[in-house]
């Protein structure tokens, strides 16, 4: 009997620790589908951030970035990110947003939070603070110098101002052949692949039913 209950509880720890893994693995970037009220005419002008592989939109009034071929929105306490400039967003869950993101000075958010007030122009944003305790142990380090980013800074689509008004494609799947076609970057961080992987096969479904 003591041998069963032994087996009996191994097993329930290694289903527990699978379970744990995939909670862990399916944290990310939400499928697109969420609308923030970003209605661009066309694909606004990015200037890099000094020092940063990412860009910003100086022209609006907005927090509005693009980083490793892809667009990042913080608005109303959320990022969101897309992979064209005007949507649809996908919420990202603050445990993977990328470094370089967190590491954006507070001078580029050009409509900073009320919670930025008193904070460094020149320094990030004190996501310790904001987001708390267990997110701080869990990005230990998040706002240390990382030098492997600095020269890494993704090319500009341009391919998507032609894609502009009436002719801005709405579906994803959609986004998503156009991308293939204009762009072949490859993005470097881990959950920025995992976003577009989820939804390729997506796209390539409906294409096959056509």
């Amino acid at each position: 009997m003591k041998k069963i209950r032994y087996g009996v509880i191994v097993l329930c720890m290694l289903f527990c620790s699978v379970t744990s893994a995939k909670a862990q693995v399916s944290i990310g970037i939400g499928l697109p589908n969420v609308n923030i009220g970003i209605n661009l005419p066309t694909l606004p002008e990015l200037v890099p951030v000094p020092g940063c592989p990412v860009y910003y939109a100086p022209q609006l009034n907005a927090n509005y970035f693009f980083y490793d071929g892809m667009y990042w929105v913080y608005q109303n306490d959320n990022w969101y990110a897309s992979s064209w400039y005007n949507g649809p967003w996908g919420v990202v869950d603050p445990l993977v947003v990328p470094l370089p993101i967190l590491g954006i000075p507070v001078g580029y958010y050009r409509q900073p939070p009320v919670y930025f007030r008193g904070w460094a122009s020149n320094a990030p944003p004190r996501w310790g603070e904001h987001w708390g305790h267990s997110w701080e142990q869990r990005r230990s380090g998040w706002n240390r110098p990382n030098r492997g980013f600095a020269s890494t800074r993704a090319p500009l689509p341009h391919y998507q101002r032609q894609y502009s008004g009436d002719r801005y494609p709405r579906q994803v799947e959609q986004q998503h052949a156009l991308r293939s076609q204009h762009y072949s970057y490859q993005p470097h961080e881990t959950i920025v692949r995992q976003h577009f992987k989820q939804q390729a096969p997506r796209a390539q479904g409906r294409e096959h039913k056509k």
